[in-house]
């Protein structure tokens, strides 16, 4: 154990591929990391980064360690929350990858309830364009729109969820999906949509959007100057100047699923999380998606 601390610096830098983007996770500066780095390399006998301008990546030796370290960090892990386990209430820190539609209009409060109930348990919320890598550990578990099909993984459905296209109430309402070409189409960043369940442009015969982002909250804001496009109904209640239309017409379902790595399974501490989060998931969609039918109103 003599080596562990640094070992656990060399993780974070090498999940962020760099000394300034895991300085604030560790709670550091990047010249104590680097320090870090440098005597973990001399105990290790090589290097264990290529650096650049571009950031930090592995050499052989480096990915060798990264992968042994990783299996050490689990173990470790779960043995300090050994004692926690058994405590009523949750502690220490959990960290949730997703993607930022779920990470910006539901997460927030969810995740503020579990923490309101559970004073010392840090939570954190790595909203990404992208799915989490929870192999690398970026994350404790995720939140996606695919199951993933490969990897030593657990998934879990949590709930299913509406999609409808949304544009500003004081706009002309498009006739017909044909209509639509008369109007701004907001939408993904074609070569990045990162999921196939993410590619709404068939739904509505588009061929292409005039205004584009890789960020769902980028597109709603979008909308909420002008155009129209595909937009969560829980999302809805944030933008109460928005209205869905071609309701019949357009109308999309989709899903979220919990995934987390298979050697956390027997965490309790981590499964009471899970629960909670799949619960707090399944109500604030029910909760936001009623109040996206009723009429704009200020928000709860």
């Amino acid at each position: 154990m003599e080596h562990w601390d640094d070992m656990r610096v060399f993780l974070a830098v090498a999940r962020a591929e760099g000394l300034s983007a895991a300085a604030p996770r560790l709670k550091m500066d990047p010249s104590t990391l680097g320090r870090r780095v440098a005597r973990l390399e001399r105990a290790m006998g090589g290097a264990l980064f290529v650096k650049s301008p571009q950031g930090y990546q592995l050499t052989d030796l480096g990915v060798r360690i990264r992968d042994s370290a990783m299996q050490a960090e689990v173990h470790l892990t779960r043995a300090l929350h050994e004692g926690q386990e058994a405590s009523a209430a949750l502690t220490g820190q959990i960290r949730i990858g997703a993607p930022d539609g779920a990470a910006n209009f539901l997460l927030p409060q969810v995740c503020a309830a579990i923490q309101h109930d559970n004073p010392d348990l840090e939570v954190q919320i790595l909203a990404l364009p992208r799915v989490v890598n929870l192999s690398r550990r970026e994350a404790d578990m995720a939140i996606t729109v695919s199951p993933p099909q490969a990897g030593k993984l657990t998934v879990q459905k949590i709930t299913d969820y509406q999609l409808h296209l949304a544009m500003r109430s004081d706009q002309p309402e498009p006739l017909s999906v044909a209509d639509l070409k008369t109007h701004q189409i907001v939408g993904y960043i074609p070569d990045m949509i990162f999921d196939k369940e993410l590619d709404y442009l068939g739904a509505i015969g588009a061929g292409g959007v005039q205004l584009a982002s890789n960020s769902v909250a980028v597109q709603l804001q979008m909308i909420r100057r002008a155009g129209v496009g595909i937009v969560h109904d829980f999302a809805l209640p944030f933008a109460p100047e928005l209205r869905r239309v071609l309701i019949q017409e357009v109308a999309l379902q989709r899903a979220f699923y919990l995934v987390r790595h298979t050697t956390d399974r027997h965490s309790d501490r981590l499964n009471r999380f899970a629960d909670a989060l799949r619960r707090g998931l399944q109500e604030e969609v029910v909760r936001l998606e009623r109040k996206a039918c009723l009429t704009a109103s200020p928000l709860i």
